[in-house]
C-alpha cells in the first residue's frame, strides 16, 4: 500500500507497476479516492491493458481519525465513544470488542443478562451490516431493487437500537461491566417482530439474486481464493469462510455467552465473489436463530457489575446518597487505574476478525490501544484477487470483501 499522497517518481513505480507502464504501453488509472465503488475514501491505483487488470495498488489514509492515539489521551470509560467511529456498520461489536478487552484487564464481571443483551444486539447489529454489503453488492453490479430493500429492513434495525440507546448508530451503548441501561419494555416486542418479519425479507433477496443468471455471470469465478491463501493473507469472517473454512470465533473461542447458543457456520466452495455473498446470506438466517434463543431464554438481574471500583453507582442513588454523587463525580473526571500489564481480545465482528489490544500501566488511561481490524487485512488482497480481471470485475470484488474504510484508517 502506497501510503503517502504526494507525487509518485518514475523511480517509486518501479516497485508498484509493471516495465509495460513505464514505457506506456499500459495504463495508469486512479480509482478513487472518491468513488462509490470504493465503499469508502479509498484509492486504487490500476494498471490496465485494455479493460484487463494488471496490477492494483491500494492507497489507504484517506479516513486517517487517530482514534487509537486519541484514546490513549482518555480513561477507559471515556475512550469508548471512539469506538463507534472505527467500523461504522459495526458500532456494537465494537463496543464489545473494547468493553471485553477492558474487562479482561481490570478482572470486571459482566451480569448475564447484560451478556445475553449484548448478544442479541451485536447480532442485530450484524444482519444491519451484512444488509448494508447485500444493498451496496447489488447496487454495484446494477441491481438497485435490492438495495432499497435492504435499507427498508435496516431501519427497523436501527429503530430498535434507539429504543435502547437514544441513538441509531454512534450508540455506545455497552459499557465496561455491562450496559449503559437496562433494555425498555417495548424492546422485546420489537425484536420479536423483526424475528417474524426478516427470514421472508431474505428469501425476496435470494429471489432477486442467488439464481438470477445475470447476477451469476457476474461473481461467479471472479475473485476466486482458497483457503491456505487466505489464511497467508489474514483473511478472518466471511471472506475466510467463504473459502470453506469453517472458523469463527463465536465458535472457536466464545465470548459473552455464544457457547450457550446453537447455531451453523455457513460456508462456501470456491472462496469467490458468489461465496462471499451466500455466505453472508446464511449468516442472516444463523443470526436470527442466535437472537430467537437469547432473547427465548433472557434472565432477570442487574445488567451492570456492582464492582464500585469500576462502575458508577446507579442514576437512582444520586437523588439521596452524597457518596454516591461524589463517588461517580472521581469515576467520571479521574477514571478508574488499571493495573499493569496487557491484554488481546478478539470478537467475530461482520467482517471477521476484530482484536484489541490493551496496555495498562497503572494509570487511569491506557499505555497503549490498538485495534486488529478486518479491512484492513481485506484490502492488501485485492491486488491478488483482481490480477487478470476485468475492471468491471474488480467492482464486484472490492464490494464482496466489504471493506469499511474507517475500519482501516484508525
Amino acid at each position: 500500500m502506497l501510503g503517502e499522497h504526494n507525487e509518485i517518481t518514475v523511480d517509486e513505480l518501479k516497485g508498484l507497476v509493471s516495465d509495460r507502464a513505464i514505457e506506456g504501453e499500459t495504463m495508469l488509472l486512479n480509482m478513487g479516492p472518491q468513488h462509490p465503488s470504493t465503499h469508502g475514501v479509498l484509492r486504487l491505483l490500476l494498471e490496465l491493458d485494455g479493460e484487463v487488470v494488471v496490477s492494483c495498488v491500494p492507497d489507504i489514509g484517506f479516513l486517517h481519525t487517530g482514534i487509537e492515539k486519541n484514546m490513549e489521551a482518555k480513561s477507559y470509560e471515556k475512550a469508548l465513544v471512539m469506538t463507534d467511529r472505527m467500523d461504522y456498520l459495526n458500532n456494537l461489536g465494537n463496543n464489545l470488542c473494547y468493553c471485553l478487552a477492558v474487562e479482561k484487564l481490570v478482572d470486571l464481571d459482566v451480569p448475564e443478562r447484560a451478556q445475553a443483551i449484548r448478544v442479541i444486539l451485536t447480532e442485530l447489529q450484524r444482519i444491519a451490516s451484512h444488509l448494508v454489503f447485500t444493498a451496496s453488492h447489488a447496487l454495484d453490479l446494477a441491481a438497485m431493487s435490492v438495495f432499497l430493500y435492504c435499507f427498508r429492513e435496516r431501519e427497523h434495525i436501527l429503530d430498535i437500537f434507539e429504543l435502547c440507546s437514544g441513538a441509531r448508530m454512534m450508540t455506545s451503548y455497552f459499557r465496561p461491566g455491562g450496559l449503559w441501561r437496562d433494555v425498555p419494555d417495548e424492546f422485546e416486542p420489537a425484536v420479536r417482530d423483526f424475528l417474524k418479519m426478516m427470514p421472508d425479507r431474505i428469501d425476496q433477496y435470494e429471489a432477486l439474486l442467488t439464481n438470477n443468471p445475470l447476477y451469476l455471470d457476474r461473481v461467479k469465478n471472479i475473485g476466486v481464493i482458497d483457503s491456505a491463501e487466505a489464511l497467508s493473507w489474514g483473511l478472518t469472517g466471511p471472506s475466510l469462510r467463504a473459502t470453506g473454512l469453517a472458523w469463527d470465533l463465536r465458535k472457536a473461542n466464545p465470548y459473552s455467552g455464544y457457547e450457550k447458543y446453537a447455531f451453523d457456520v455457513p460456508v462456501g466452495e470456491k472462496g469467490d465473489t458468489f461465496d462471499r455473498y451466500i455466505v453472508r446470506i446464511r449468516e442472516m438466517r444463523e443470526s436470527l436463530k442466535i437472537i430467537e434463543q437469547a432473547l427465548g431464554s433472557l434472565p432477570e438481574g442487574p445488567v451492570r457489575s456492582d464492582n464500585r471500583k469500576y462502575v458508577p453507582p446507579p442514576r437512582s442513588e444520586l437523588g439521596h446518597s452524597m457518596e454516591a454523587v461524589i463517588h461517580h463525580f472521581k469515576l467520571w473526571t479521574e477514571g478508574f487505574p488499571a493495573p499493569k500489564g496487557s491484554v488481546y481480545n478478539a470478537v467475530e465482528s461482520p467482517r471477521g476478525e476484530l482484536g484489541c489490544y490493551l496496555e495498562g500501566n497503572g494509570s487511569a488511561k491506557p499505555l497503549r490501544v490498538h485495534f486488529r481490524t478486518p479491512s484492513f487485512a481485506a484490502l492488501q488482497v485485492l491486488p491478488r484477487l483482481s490480477e487478470g480481471h476485468l475492471i468491471a470485475d474488480l467492482v464486484a470484488i472490492i464490494s464482496s470483501l466489504d471493506p469499511i474504510l474507517g475500519d482501516s484508517d484508525r
